[in-house]
């Protein structure tokens, strides 16, 4: 449960889920074990100012309504919202958010192949992955073993195909990428072709959010 101080503002309003990187529904905890959902879709990052707003809005007091919670999550991040639930963290949720719409397009497709690994397990480590994505090989639009091939053999520059005469002709890319996947531990999701390059997860966050971004 999350507490906070603040002032009821009887005008609760209500707005649609956004798109941005993630949504929240902040839920007023008092008013749910009384039979009312009271609460309002919050995009993240926000500041400090606009989510006491909000909690003022949906009527926490501070005093009769002190807690709140989150009733529904959505993020543009494919993924992502597997990792929320009703009582996270929500200076972490606003640091992610943070950190998510700094990525770039291709960044944002790599991030989430990892996501579909499966390699992490938190929100800490989602804010690690964050910095973590040079840790993993990524090519974007191969799928399947013949593409990973035949990338390799005719994309990457490390063949010189004519070297080998008409030799080139009878290359099995399928196999070849099955071997090229088998030895770098990489799968296929997708969002395209990841392997690990090392250390998965980075550790630069260690639990403790900066407070430009902390919201309570």
């Amino acid at each position: 449960m999350q507490t906070v101080n603040n002032e009821i503002n009887p005008d609760i309003t209500y707005q649609p889920a956004s798109t941005g990187t993630i949504s929240i529904f902040v839920t007023n905890l008092g008013k749910y074990n009384e039979g009312e959902l009271i609460g309002e879709w919050l995009e993240l990052p926000t500041t400090k100012e606009e989510f006491h707003a909000c909690l003022t809005r949906i009527g926490i007091d501070g005093e009769y309504y002190e807690e709140f919670f989150l009733t529904d999550y959505e993020s543009e991040i494919t993924g992502l919202s597997n990792y929320i639930n009703e009582y996270s963290n929500v200076n972490e949720l606003n640091y992610l958010a943070e950190k998510l719409s700094c990525l770039s397009i291709t960044e944002q497709a790599q991030y989430e192949a990892v996501l579909e690994m499966g390699e992490v397990n938190s929100l800490v480590d989602l804010i690690n992955l964050t910095d973590s994505l040079d840790n993993y090989g990524y090519l974007d639009n191969v799928n399947t073993e013949y593409d990973l091939g035949y990338y390799w053999v005719e994309e990457s520059g490390g063949y010189d195909l004519k070297s080998l005469g008409a030799l080139a002709n009878y290359i099995d890319y399928e196999r070849f990428g099955h071997d090229v996947a088998l030895n770098e531990g990489g799968v296929f999701t997708g969002n395209g072709y990841l392997y690990s390059q090392g250390e998965s997860l980075s550790c630069h966050y260690d639990g403790t959010t900066p407070d430009e971004y902390c919201l309570l």
